[in-house]
């Protein structure tokens, strides 16, 4: 009973490392909470009851079950990650042995490509939240600045009123690690937002006080769950085809602007990506539109 008292003392204390010293995102840190908590499932089944017993052996075996529940090699990459994360912060903090997952490969990723909207997608998606009802023209802010900022869901949500320069057309939002970065936005998010601060935001908030740029319908701050559902409202007026998630957008501003001739750096760093290799696979996708387009256009393809 006390090694598992402390097996969960050791998961809270690291859940609330990430989330707030590392700012992970709400989803990401569910995610990393799931995944540990089937690491202790399989631990239990095993008879381990201390972390510290772990070694390659068992963390080999491990993996070796993950692959036998039929899980895609990214799922069984970010559970290695998951708990080699928590295994470094027991090390830092108790110096506790962490070798088992550093020893393990990484599977080989599948080379997908992220998914992003074409241009007239995302006009079809604008036109969907045209309109001057409070809801739409917040709706249609939030799209805007999404759109104009390559923003995560997660960073969009904590953008307060003080973050926003209008005037000068910048946002200050707070990545990954808690890392500020500031991301320029143009003369349509501008528009936007003036419509959205000046006749949506005072009507939805009532008689709410707090700072936060965007709100639900409540008036109170909105969620990333409810940006998400935001989204997927627009998608669906639109009658956009196939699997669609709010990230596309994201994968739609660095496209788009690399399609146009933005050097990858600046790419980078408008994402606020730590790694140039994080940017790159936005090149593979220019390319391979580049390679469909001349195979369906020239002719002699």
């Amino acid at each position: 009973m006390q090694q598992q008292n402390e097996l969960t003392a050791f998961l809270d204390e690291y859940i609330s490392y990430i989330r707030l010293e590392k700012n992970y995102s709400s989803l990401t840190v569910s995610e990393y909470k799931h995944d540990i908590e089937e690491f202790y499932a399989f631990l239990s089944e095993e008879g381990i009851v201390d972390l510290a017993n772990v070694d390659y052996p068992e963390a080999r075996l491990y993996v070796t079950r993950l692959y036998d529940r039929g899980l895609s090699r990214v799922t069984i990459s970010r559970k290695i990650s998951s708990i080699r994360s928590l295994y470094k912060f027991c090390n830092a903090r108790y110096g506790m042995k962490d070798h088992a997952f550093q020893l393990l490969h990484h599977p080989k990723k599948e080379q997908r490509l992220p998914a992003f909207f074409y241009e007239k997608e995302l006009d079809a998606l604008f036109a969907a939240c045209e309109g001057d009802h409070p809801k739409s023209v917040r709706n249609k802010a939030i799209l805007e600045m999404l759109y104009a900022t390559g923003a995560r869901v997660s960073e969009l949500v904590s953008i307060k009123l003080g973050d926003i320069d209008n005037g000068l057309g910048i946002v200050k939002v707070m990545g990954k690690g808690r890392k500020e970065r500031y991301i320029p936005f143009g003369s349509f998010a501008q528009q936007a937002l003036e419509s959205y601060l000046e006749i949506s935001r005072p009507l939805l908030m009532k008689q709410k006080k707090h700072y936060s740029l965007f709100v639900n319908l409540r008036g109170d701050p909105i969620t990333a769950r409810g940006i998400r559902h935001v989204l997927d409202s627009m998608m669906k007026d639109a009658a956009i085809q196939g699997k669609v998630y709010p990230h596309m957008i994201r994968h739609s501003f660095a496209t788009h602007l690399l399609a146009n001739g933005a050097d990858m750096r600046t790419v980078q760093e408008l994402l606020g990506h730590s790694q140039l290799s994080s940017t790159q696979v936005y090149t593979h996708i220019t390319k391979e539109h580049l390679r469909k387009t001349y195979m369906n256009t020239h002719p002699r393809a």
